[in-house]
């Protein structure tokens, strides 16, 4: 189990660098560093997607990276269903955005493919955590 915990404390510290960028570059009217210089990053940031309510994605990809590392010091049972929750809202709404990166913009931002990868990572380790514990406490309850 602590091998899951370091795993998410790894990969929410990599989100925390990958959307702290972002975030950065949203508000200090940067470009973002891209592999290539086809511009698809610049393309993607610089559209309507990259705002939800006002606020860039982006820094909402940080808050959820930041909770995900909160989870980690709240009592552990509260904290696997946190990370749970936080991770899959996370990783279905980086899926959506990739879609739209592919079928709406026809640009894919290297840093936001990053961001998805670790935040479905993220839902992968959260739900192994969730489910082996609960899996584990039903087997002992069953087991009496």
């Amino acid at each position: 189990m602590r091998s899951l915990r370091r795993a998410t404390a790894v990969l929410a510290l990599a989100g925390v660098a990958v959307a702290g960028y972002l975030t950065w570059v949203h508000y200090a009217e940067l470009r973002p560093v891209c592999i290539g210089g086809s511009g698809a990053c610049e393309r993607v940031q610089n559209s309507e997607y990259a705002e939800l309510f006002g606020v860039p994605v982006a820094l909402f990809g940080l808050g959820a990276y930041l909770a995900l590392l909160a989870s980690l010091a709240v009592p552990e049972a509260i904290g696997r269903t946190i990370a749970a929750f936080v991770s899959l809202t996370g990783a279905g709404y980086s899926l959506y955005l990739t879609y739209v990166e592919l079928v709406e913009l026809h640009a894919v931002c290297q840093w936001c493919a990053v961001s998805a990868t670790i935040m479905v990572a993220l839902a992968a380790v959260s739900t192994v955590r969730l489910v082996r514990v609960d899996g584990s406490a039903a087997a002992i309850t069953q087991s009496r």
